[in-house]
């Protein structure tokens, strides 16, 4: 191990001098930062959008983009109304209910009016064949009544207009009112708040249910709705954290004024970025409201970092100016190290082309630069004028007399003996983490909105709908481009080509059903042959095709004028990235087999066009993400301590814990995608700060003469009770998450406890393990006791 660079050392050192001369100085500009940047926290906004999730340079981003100027549906609403009297939905009162909420629907901000359809909107007719011809007209007469012949009619038009198990319930019982969003207001010219349609939907909802009628709603503004709801829970969650944490710091360091100063401290790089969120026009997504405790847990651990080597120094005789510019010394180079590893953690996510990343991305980087003033140089300006309370300096400074004597049995894993049997168990974890993690699935598992619990009333509505109707709200479009021909729907060649992948993609495993122009165009054509079921094919010519031609038209949303651009409607039965990859895979697979030089299928739109490029974007980013994180920290490690020795000791305890995440995520069924990227990353950074604290603390009392073992019983004196501390506290306290009632939160909490323990554990039995045997067979400066020292059994508390 190599002395620290006397050239930074003095550098450290003028500049703790410099902070300790300049403090008041300093200390009232940070006060006035605090200020000003926590009122511009309280305009601090949720910012949700749904083309913030889409990784526009995918190539199925690229297609869904272009044809969306023909063809809408991704962010898309669907409002059912189920009958529970007696009978099936024919009668007046149901009808009436529908009618109103179509009408309710239709006038909320944001929804694209041309888009809304129901039994009551002009774009769903009915097409009969009679003796005199073809006739149609809308489902519901205009002047519809709720009389008994009325009555009777929407019957036999709905029957007629082939919308059962679409906009009406396979079983009669229900009905839909389905709706596109925009990300822009046309009529206000402004981003759409999802808070507020969901507020509009669930209104909707307490207006009209009763005892005989059930209102269902499912959609990514009605889930960013509820969502928003959870995030009550989600502060008083967080309060209890802070409490734990609070209480098991006290326990801890033993003082009020430590203990106050180390949350204040933690809690300021939050303040401070939510501050410069709205400066920076920014604002805060509700699926990344978890990365400001995540802030605030990597605050702590550097705070009771610094307080904790101010303490000693105080114990020790120092005054409270003095242990505050020591502390600094000692603490600035490991601590800011370890800050840029976190960052660098969060950057790396960023190679995952997805704006929600990038902007989730970006806040966190913030964040953590944001700690390197407020935790590296405010916090020794604060401790420079703290006083201990006497009961606890006398209290630690009794705890002096001896060594402690679980850190003194832990440091023999320091020994090459003992080390073994650390490799044997890391071993034993490794295998079997590697075989677990191979189960690890990309995308959401489970039916519903991973976001929210299996019971939640939007998972059960969502529920309901898909038991209901043949379609449901995972939706992937298949877009067609006809090329060199004039109409395309009087192609035989076209449409025999869409054919053959309606059918070929009916028979895949997890499709409800298909929606294509030439499915509609056959039940049209055979019914323009007295509904003769040998009829319904694709006809060998143009004219023969054009006995079809009601199903050719624009408003049922299939193909535009003329048939150059279509799409084929795959509803899925649930959008877990096992069904979504399979499907795609089957539609390539079948696309290959039917293209034809006329026609073109692209992949992919639909909500579930969305989920699979977001699940391609991050399973192709994983390796070189990690390839980048773990190599950017190989790098940092040498220069900091120009020891490839130092690296390894650093990198394998990482490696091991980010292989038992992927298992433990196995485990729990909790999919790899955007919203457990922070917690792989955050590992990845709280990892490299217990490693960067103890090794440092290592080389140093190993460069003043201690063998390896001494060396690292005194890091773990100095900086290993902090860690651990530390890790037990932030565990416990996001262990209560796991009662939270939004889902994504308890998962996070789950793995949060697991990453900071396991983290912590990994430094403090495998990096000594590591450093015996990479320095067995060294010469090592000596410095033993004369005698085998006394050892003295201390409380928690008088930890030093």
């Amino acid at each position: 191990m190599k002395r620290a660079d006397s050239r930074t050392a003095r550098c450290v050192e003028a500049t703790a001098q410099a902070l300790m001369n300049g403090r008041k100085g300093l200390l009232l500009l940070f006060v006035l930062l605090t200020l000003g940047l926590g009122y511009s926290a309280t305009h601090t906004q949720l910012d949700p959008g749904f083309n913030k999730q889409i990784p526009v340079r995918h190539d199925y981003m690229v297609n869904f983009l272009r044809f969306s100027q023909y063809f809408t549906g991704a962010n898309r609403l669907l409002v059912s109304v189920r009958w529970k009297g007696e009978g099936d939905l024919y009668n007046a009162q149901f009808l009436d209910t529908l009618r109103k909420v179509t009408d309710d629907v239709f006038f909320i901000s944001g929804v694209n009016r041309a888009s809304v359809t129901s039994l009551f909107t002009a774009n769903v007719r009915y097409i009969e064949i009679t003796e005199e011809g073809f006739y149609g007209d809308v489902v519901v007469p205009p002047r519809f009544s709720g009389s008994a012949v009325d009555l009777a009619q929407v019957r036999s038009n709905a029957a007629a207009s082939g919308q059962i198990g679409r906009l009406i319930a396979n079983d009669l019982k229900s009905a839909m009112v389905r709706a596109d969003l925009q990300d822009i207001d046309p009529r206000t010219g402004k981003a759409v708040d999802y808070v507020e349609v969901a507020r509009r939907l669930e209104a909707l909802r307490q207006k009209y249910a009763s005892d005989d009628i059930e209102i269902s709603v499912v959609g990514f503004a009605k889930l960013v709705g509820d969502v928003v709801e959870g995030l009550n829970t989600v502060i008083g969650f967080f309060v209890i954290a802070f409490a734990i944490t609070a209480l098991l710091l006290w326990l801890y360091a033993r003082s009020w004024r430590l203990t106050l100063v180390a949350l204040v401290v933690a809690l300021l790089p939050v303040v401070w970025l939510l501050g410069l969120l709205p400066l920076l026009g920014l604002g805060i997504d509700p699926m990344s409201i978890l990365v400001p405790f995540l802030i605030f847990s990597i605050g702590v651990s550097h705070a009771v970092q610094m307080t904790n080597a101010w303490k000693q120094d105080v114990v020790a005789g120092a005054s409270a100016r003095q242990a505050a510019q020591s502390a600094f010394c000692k603490i600035f180079i490991p601590g800011s190290l370890a800050l840029l590893m976190n960052a660098l953690g969060f950057a790396v996510i960023m190679l995952i082309d997805i704006p929600i990343v990038h902007e989730l991305g970006v806040t966190a980087c913030i964040g953590v630069m944001l700690m390197i003033i407020t935790n590296k140089l405010m916090l020794p300006i604060i401790l420079s004028w703290l006083r201990l309370e006497p009961a606890t300096l006398q209290k630690a400074q009794a705890s002096e007399a001896g060594r402690h004597r679980l850190w003194w049995r832990l440091s023999a894993l320091a020994e090459p003996g003992p080390a073994l049997v650390v490799f044997a168990v890391s071993l034993a974890l490794l295998v079997g983490g590697v075989w677990k993690a191979r189960e690890l699935a990309v995308g959401d598992i489970g039916a519903g909105a991973p976001e929210l619990r299996g019971d939640s009333r939007y998972n059960q509505d969502n529920a309901r709908i898909i038991g209901s109707y043949s379609i449901g709200l995972d939706v992937l479009s298949v877009f067609v481009e006809v090329k060199g021909v004039e109409e395309g729907c009087l192609s035989p060649e076209v449409m025999r080509a869409v054919e053959a992948f309606d059918f070929r993609m009916r028979a895949v495993s997890g499709v409800q059903s298909v929606q294509s122009v030439a499915g509609m165009g056959k039940r049209v054509i055979a019914g323009n042959n007295e509904g003769n079921p040998r009829w319904a094919a694709i006809p060998g010519s143009a004219r023969g095709l054009s006995q079809g031609a009601r199903a050719y038209m624009p408003d049922d949303g299939l193909v535009t004028e003329g048939c150059q651009q279509m799409q084929i409607l795959v509803f899925l039965a649930d959008h877990e990235g096992a069904t979504i990859s399979h499907a795609i895979g089957e539609a390539r697979r079948i696309i290959a087999d039917v293209r034809t030089p006329k026609v073109d299928f692209l992949l992919a739109g639909g909500n579930v066009g969305v989920m699979a490029a977001s699940n391609e974007a991050v399973k192709r980013a994983e390796v070189t993400m990690l390839a980048a994180l773990f190599g950017s920290v190989t790098l940092f490690c040498w220069l900091s301590f120009f020891s490839l020795r130092a690296v390894l000791c650093i990198l394998v305890p990482l490696a091991i814990v980010a292989i038992l995440c992927n298992a433990l995520m196995a485990m729990l069924g909790i999919g790899l995608k955007v919203a457990t990227l922070p917690v792989m990353a955050l590992g990845v950074g709280v990892g490299v700060d217990y490693g960067i604290y103890l090794y440092e603390r290592i080389q140093h009392e190993m460069a003043a003469g201690a063998d390896l073992r001494e060396a690292f019983y005194l890091a773990m004196c100095q900086r290993g009770t902090a860690a651990v501390f530390t890790a037990l506290t932030m565990s416990i306290g996001v262990c209560t998450w796991g009662f939270a009632p939004l889902k994504f939160q308890a998962d996070m909490g789950v793995l949060l406890s697991f990453m900071f323990l396991v983290n912590v554990l990994g430094a403090i039995f495998l990096l000594p393990a590591l450093a015996a045997w990479f320095n067995r067979g060294r010469p090592l400066v000596a410095r033993q006791a004369a005698t085998r020292p006394v050892l003295v059994g201390e409380s928690a508390g008088d930890i030093r």
